[in-house]
């Protein structure tokens, strides 16, 4: 065995390894809403890297908050069996979607 760290190189709790290797990361407390989530917490789902969580994230700022978890299959690289995998851990929060502001809308 090893001899223990020195205080100062100490690794934080967040970082010490867990059964088989991994390293331990708190798990989420419900279900991840998708008109909230960051990238960073979206590609922690599993099956999802970071660069579909980022098309994720551009979908939803394309088309504005996601009405229906539905909404996840019109995602590029987001298939019905992923889709399937997701449903338990993702949720929708009612947000209506905003239009354009008055000032930026077009004059008629």
């Amino acid at each position: 065995m090893a001899p223990p760290l020195p205080e100062e190189t100490a690794l934080p709790a967040a970082a010490v390894e867990g059964p088989a290797g991994t390293a331990s990361a708190p798990e989420p407390a419900g279900p991840l809403d998708l008109n909230r989530a960051t990238v960073a917490q979206l590609d922690g789902l599993p099956g999802i890297g970071p660069v579909l969580a980022g098309r994720i994230v551009e979908q939803r700022a394309k088309q504005g908050a996601f009405r229906s978890i539905d909404e996840l299959l019109a995602v590029r690289g987001i298939g019905p069996r992923l889709f399937e995998r997701l449903r338990p851990l993702v949720t929708c929060v009612r947000a209506e979607r905003t239009a354009a502001p008055e000032s930026l809308q077009f004059a008629r």
